[in-house]
């Protein structure tokens, strides 16, 4: 089994920061494009920024300054930094996956299990 398991979410005040993480677990033969999802109350999933294997990366226009992305192969852990939150990105934060298990066959999709986060004063 693969599982994703996110942590660094929680509670800041605007103007502040938090760093996001996203770690893969399981059988792991290789990881493609992982990346970040996000899905506000009341609105759809929409993308926020992923990262390929070569470490390349595409950034949501909204946040692009202030969302770097990165990742960590030898931990097989991805990280969304966030700085200069606004009360606007308050949302459950979805990590996402391509995910080989082994040598043989194809990569599936693996989602994490969401965190929240709440940019509030």
């Amino acid at each position: 089994q693969v599982q994703l398991v996110e942590s660094g979410g929680g509670l800041v005040q605007p103007g502040g920061s938090l760093r996001l993480s996203c770690a893969a677990s399981g059988s792991i033969f290789s990881i493609y494009t992982s990346g970040w999802y996000r899905q506000a109350p009341g609105k759809q999933r929409e993308f926020v920024a992923n990262i390929t294997s070569s470490v390349f990366t595409n950034i949501a226009d909204s946040v692009k300054s202030r969302f770097p992305i990165a990742r960590d192969n030898a931990k097989n852990t991805m990280y969304l930094q966030m700085s200069s939150l606004k009360p606007e990105v308050t949302a459950v934060y979805y990590c996402d996956a391509d995910i080989r298990k082994y040598s043989w066959g194809r990569e599936g999709d693996y989602w994490g299990q969401g965190n929240q986060v709440t940019v509030s004063s």
